[in-house]
């Protein structure tokens, strides 16, 4: 095992951890230079639409260094804070950890968050600035902020650039050096750890795994112990970047185990593979709590078991994903989901539709509140849709957070006006340099992951500033349900939860919207906002004219308001009788806008 190495990138988005990646197998002659592609191990439409990785990687390096020969297991890691569950799986199958920070944008929040999350899982850190072939680089200043936060000497930071292959060399013979070999239990008994998983229709699913005790082969006889699931190895093997099968997976291995399973949800990531039930299980991962709720439902009817089918794929290789069967009259059956933020929300809808061709309609994104009954019954709340009579709540708490914002000094007082347009609370201020400082503040989740608090940020500070976020408690708040009444009817879909306080400026807002997205009728409809059952902004579509006059030729005036009374009265019979019926697209388009 001494010449098996096992590390991970981490890095903020766009700081170049694909492109490192490429130079990597580009530079061992994993790939060679005229079959490698740019975003190599990037395999998603999505991320190579998007750039930026969406699921980690993992990928076995051959490396010679003075004579000897190393295995080197590399696994590319997002660096988007709504996948940093994808992260602390890769951490927890790896002894080392490449920290890449580039030289223009210097260290960002992400980054020290994941930090924090390798120093924790005891990993040796080494570190490099990337894009030090960039005119508008900072090397020097960049090394100085790595320094402060990682605790190390500015000499010992490598620059480089990932691009050009400048000092990626000498990177790499560092990593084998320092980076220190896997070790064992010394006991024959079989352990593997799930870390990612992938379904195959034709090999069922495809568990991926990191071996800590004993071998695996083909034909072997295994057990999945969280899942109590018994079943033979059909297939072994390793990352290539594509599936290389091999004879063994031997200790310290980081592989693939073709189960033959096909029940997805069977195989979960977190899980211990060994060939008895009669041992320890190895130390899985902390489930990641869901942050964001909202609703999916087929604009098709029929394709309710496609979409089933589609998620139960779907949280194979993203445990994160949490959901339950869910039904609305005006919307059909469908799904609750949970999911880690707003990004991981837009990736799994646009992967649901690409990848099983389904068209979807998404209700409002909403978080996980407490409410407290007069019947000292605490509820925890994720949808309008339950949420208890006005009279029967004694308080309701909502979630709050605590932000680290990494900024330049000079987007200070910016960065400060958001924190208060979002009722954030400033409590510490640090400085990295001279000239970057990490500010700490505690926010309700609500307002970040549901106010464009991202972007808001990111146009306040032309892009310089980052921030990442952990939960912390429930607190008291003045929430209450907003309802949006069309035609007098309640349509549910539109319902959220909101402070008090924003709730006429959110229900005008939305009401102004409503009335451009829906179809006149043949009488005027009215756009309600209500809190329990109270009216609190109205808007109205008036009514389709026809011009009932325009036939007439001369004659008294009686003749033409004889008509237009007539038409007046047609319409209040309508408006009386009168139901706007919503359709799927309409509901869809609505929905996009919230």
């Amino acid at each position: 095992m001494s010449n098996i190495c096992n590390f991970v990138i981490i890095a903020h988005i766009d700081h170049g951890k694909s492109t490192l990646a490429d130079r990597f197998l580009e530079m061992t002659g994993t790939i060679s230079k005229e079959n490698i592609q740019e975003q190599h191990l990037d395999s998603m439409d999505l991320e190579k639409e998007k750039g930026i990785t969406i699921k980690m990687h993992p990928v076995r390096i051959l490396f010679s260094d003075e004579g000897k020969d190393y295995i080197l297991n590399l696994v590319d890691t997002p660096g988007h804070i709504d996948f940093s569950y994808e992260i602390s799986r890769a951490l927890a199958c790896v002894e080392g950890a490449l920290l890449l920070v580039d030289a223009v944008k210097g260290i960002q929040a992400q980054t020290v968050f994941n930090l924090h999350q390798a120093q924790a899982q005891g990993l040796k850190i080494i570190a490099a600035v990337n894009k030090v072939d960039l005119p508008q680089a900072q090397t020097e200043q960049t090394k100085k902020e790595i320094a402060v936060v990682l605790g190390v000497d500015v000499n010992e930071i490598f620059s480089i650039s990932a691009k050009t292959g400048e000092g990626v060399d000498d990177l790499l013979r560092s990593i084998v050096k320092q980076v220190p070999p896997p070790k064992s239990e010394g006991t024959s008994t079989q352990r593997a750890l799930v870390f990612d998983s992938k379904y195959d229709s034709f090999s069922g699913v495809i568990a991926f795994v990191r071996v800590f005790n004993g071998e695996f082969k083909k034909g072997d006889k295994i057990k999945l112990l969280a899942a109590n699931t018994s079943t033979e190895i059909k297939e072994v093997g390793y990352f290539n970047p594509a599936l290389k099968p091999s004879d063994v997976l031997k200790v310290g291995e980081i592989g693939y185990i073709k189960t033959g399973i096909k029940e997805p949800l069977k195989v979960r990531a977190g899980d211990t593979i060994s060939d008895t039930m009669d041992c320890t299980p190895l130390q899985g991962y902390k489930e990641p709590q869901a942050v964001l709720f909202l609703s999916l439902f087929p604009e098709n009817a029929d394709n309710f078991e496609l979409l089933k089918d589609g998620l139960e794929k779907l949280k194979l290789n993203d445990a994160a994903l949490d959901y339950m069967p869910e039904s609305k009259t005006a919307l059909g059956r469908g799904f609750r989901i949970g999911f880690l933020g707003s990004l991981h929300a837009e990736i799994t809808i646009r992967r649901l539709k690409a990848e099983f061709d389904l068209d979807l309609i998404a209700t409002s994104p909403q978080v996980m509140f407490q409410v407290s009954t007069k019947k000292d019954k605490d509820v925890f709340i994720s949808s309008p849709s339950e949420w208890p009579d006005p009279a029967e709540i004694e308080e309701v708490k909502e979630p709050w957070v605590v932000l680290e914002i990494v900024t330049p000094n000079t987007y200070m007082g910016q960065v400060m006006q958001v924190l208060q347009s979002f009722n954030a609370q400033l409590t510490d201020t640090q400085s990295v340099t001279a000239d970057k400082s990490i500010l700490l503040a505690e926010a309700p989740l609500r307002q970040v992951v549901s106010g464009n608090f991202y972007d808001k940020i990111k146009s306040a500070t032309h892009g310089y500033a980052s921030f990442s976020f952990e939960p912390i408690e429930y607190r008291k708040g003045d929430l209450v349900k907003l309802d949006i009444l069309v035609a007098g009817k309640q349509e549910e879909p539109f319902s959220r939860i909101t402070a008090r306080k924003d709730a006429f400026y959110e229900g005008r807002k939305f009401l102004v919207k409503l009335k451009e997205a829906l179809p006149k009728q043949q009488f005027s409809v009215a756009l309600q906002a209500v809190i329990s059952g109270k009216v609190i902004a109205r808007e109205t579509i008036s009514a389709r004219r026809k011009d009932v006059t325009g036939a007439l030729y001369g004659g008294d005036v009686t003749r033409k308001n004889k008509l237009l009374e007539k038409q007046k009265k047609g319409k209040k019979a309508l408006k009386a009788r009168g139901k706007v019926n919503i359709s799927a697209n309409d509901f869809l388009e609505i929905l996009k806008e919230i």
